[in-house]
């Protein structure tokens, strides 16, 4: 059990000590909790913060049911539980554009893109459910061209975890319990993370290169 974001993420850099100092190699953060956490990591390890954005396509009727997710790019992943085709998840999309487009905007403002092409980078996240945002997103990291991406979080579920791994170069979990029913079960306080939040993180954060594209 962690006690917030920062708690979390003060003990996922923990396992992350290997990577302190490391050349060519950035922390990015899912928003928006995940920025939180990313920002703990990215402060212990002295590495640049920024924010890979992708976002969840709540299934029609039940939004808290993730039927797929969208990355920056405009490129769709489908949940295969999901019973929907590509065709379908781009007609019930719009919502998930319009969430990125409004963070790309409320987020990044007019700061230029950060080129990934050949850095290693540390996608970092509050938890790991479902997995689908975090694997659109490391997807759309290999569309970039990195090098290398290791994602970590505080908490993932296991099933999720078997999932991704293939995905990744290295999945850093500080917990994996066999019960997994939310992320937020597994804080004492788990608030909603608002934009004005995530733009004071990345002012504050170490830019020693240009910044993250979306």
């Amino acid at each position: 059990m962690f006690e917030d974001r920062i708690d979390a993420g003060r003990k996922l850099a923990a396992r992350l000590s290997a990577y302190t100092d490391a050349p060519d190699t950035i922390v990015l953060g899912i928003p928006r909790g995940g920025v939180v956490v990313a920002a703990e990591v990215a402060s212990a390890l002295h590495l640049p913060l920024d924010i890979v954005l992708a976002a969840k396509i709540g299934a029609p009727g039940n939004p808290e049911f993730a039927a797929g997710a969208l990355t920056a790019d405009g490129e769709l992943l489908v949940n295969p539980g999901a019973r929907i085709d590509a065709a379908g998840l781009d007609s019930i999309a719009g919502a998930a554009r319009e969430k990125i487009s409004r963070l790309l905007g409320a987020l990044r403002g007019d700061r230029p893109p950060l080129q990934l092409t050949g850095r290693a980078v540390i996608v970092v996240d509050d938890g790991l459910a479902t997995g689908l945002t975090a694997r659109a997103a490391v997807r759309y990291l290999r569309r970039q061209g990195v090098a290398r991406i290791v994602l970590a979080v505080p908490v993932a579920a296991r099933d999720s975890a078997a999932l991704i791994a293939p995905e990744v170069d290295e999945l850093v979990s500080v917990e994996t319990p066999e019960d997994f029913f939310a992320v937020g079960q597994f804080y004492q306080r788990f608030n909603q993370t608002e934009d004005w939040e995530v733009r004071t993180l990345l002012r504050r954060g170490p830019h020693a290169t240009p910044h993250a594209t979306g």
